[in-house]
C-alpha cells in the first residue's frame, strides 16, 4: 500500500515570517504561564552510571553545500554546546533545547549555516544546530526518558552516505516552536554530557542508578514510493525494543511511522 503524501505547499517569504514570529511568541508564552517544571544545568553534579553515549561525524561533504558552511556549524555547535552541557533532569522535569540555549544571533557569536527551507538547502544564523537535535534524540531513545516533543524533517535532501542508523532517526530543529523536549517520567535523575572534539560532537547520558533495561532501536518497511503528483517519498516505521537486564522481559513499541519528501532521484546509484 503507498503513503498518500501530498505535494509541498509553497507560501511567501512574507507569510513564513510572519508565521514564524507568531509561533515563536506563542511558545515563549508557553514557557511562562504552562506550568511545566524545566530541567536546568548544574555542572558540580556528576552522575556515575553511563545510560548511551554517541558521537556524530561534524563535517560532511554534501552535494552543492559549500565546506565553509559545515565550519561555520562547527562554530554553532560550541555557542549550543555551552549552553546544554550538565543540564539535570530530574523527576517531573522536562529538558528544551531552546529554553537553554536561547535564540541564535550574530550578537551571540553564531554564524551562517545550513538550513533546509522547503526542502532546498538555505543559509541562515545558527545553522547546523539539527546535528544536536539528532543526537539527543538518538541518545534519548536508549533511555527511559520519555519524547515529549519531536519534529521530523519533511523533506530527504541527501541520499544516505556513511549513515550509521536508520533513516529518520533525527529530529529537526528551529527557533523555538520546532523544538525537542525530553520529559522525565522516572523516580531516578539525568544528566546530559555534551562535548566537541577535532572531529565530533559528542554526548552521554548519565543516571544516579545503573541502567536496568538494554534498549535496541530499529526500522522496518522501509521503502521509496511513487506520488500521485510525481515525486517521490521514503517511507519507514521505526521500533524501540527494551529488555530488562534482570528478567529478560521485552517489550517493543512504535516510536514513529515517517514519510518523508525525497528531494533527489532515489533509484540512481
Amino acid at each position: 500500500m503507498i503513503h498518500q503524501v501530498e505535494k509541498p505547499i509553497h507560501r511567501s517569504k512574507l507569510r513564513r515570517f510572519l508565521g514564524k514570529e507568531f509561533y515563536i511568541v506563542k511558545r515563549i508564552l508557553s514557557w511562562h504561564f504552562s506550568g511545566t517544571k524545566f530541567s536546568r544545568v548544574d555542572r558540580k553534579a556528576s552522575l556515575p552510571h553511563v545510560w548511551m553515549n554517541h558521537r556524530s561525524l561534524m563535517l560532511r561533504k554534501l552535494k552543492d553545500v559549500d565546506m565553509h558552511l559545515q565550519y561555520n556549524k562547527i562554530t554553532n555547535l560550541k555557542l549550543a554546546v555551552a549552553k546544554l552541557d550538565g543540564v539535570v533532569i530530574k523527576p517531573g522535569e522536562t529538558f528544551s533545547i531552546w529554553r537553554l540555549v536561547g535564540r541564535p544571533s550574530k550578537r551571540k557569536g553564531y554564524k551562517e549555516g545550513m538550513m533546509i527551507h522547503n526542502g532546498k538547502v538555505g543559509t541562515g544564523i545558527g545553522g547546523g544546530l539539527c546535528q544536536l537535535g539528532n543526537l539527543l534524540y538518538w541518545m534519548a531513545l536508549h533511555t527511559d526518558l520519555s519524547i515529549k516533543e519531536r519534529w521530523r524533517h519533511s523533506f530527504d535532501v541527501f541520499p544516505d552516505a556513511g549513515r550509521t542508523i536508520p533513516f529518520a532517526c533525527g529530529a529537526t530543529l528551529a527557533y523555538n516552536y520546532i523544538d525537542l523536549q525530553l520529559e522525565n517520567k522516572t523516580d531516578h535523575t539525568f544528566q546530559i554530557k555534551l562535548w566537541v572534539d577535532d572531529e565530533y560532537l559528542n554526548g552521554c547520558i548519565t543516571s544516579d542508578i545503573p541502567p536496568y533495561s538494554k534498549y535496541e532501536v530499529y526500522e522496518t518497511d522501509h521503502r521509496f514510493e511513487l506520488q500521485w503528483w510525481g515525486g517521490y517519498t521514503r517511507h519507514n516505521c521505526i521500533w524501540k525494543k527494551t529488555t530488562s537486564l534482570s528478567t529478560g522481559i521485552e517489550s517493543t513499541e512504535l516510536v514513529t511511522e515517517n514519510n518523508a519528501i525525497v528531494m533527489y532521484t532515489p533509484l540512481l546509484e
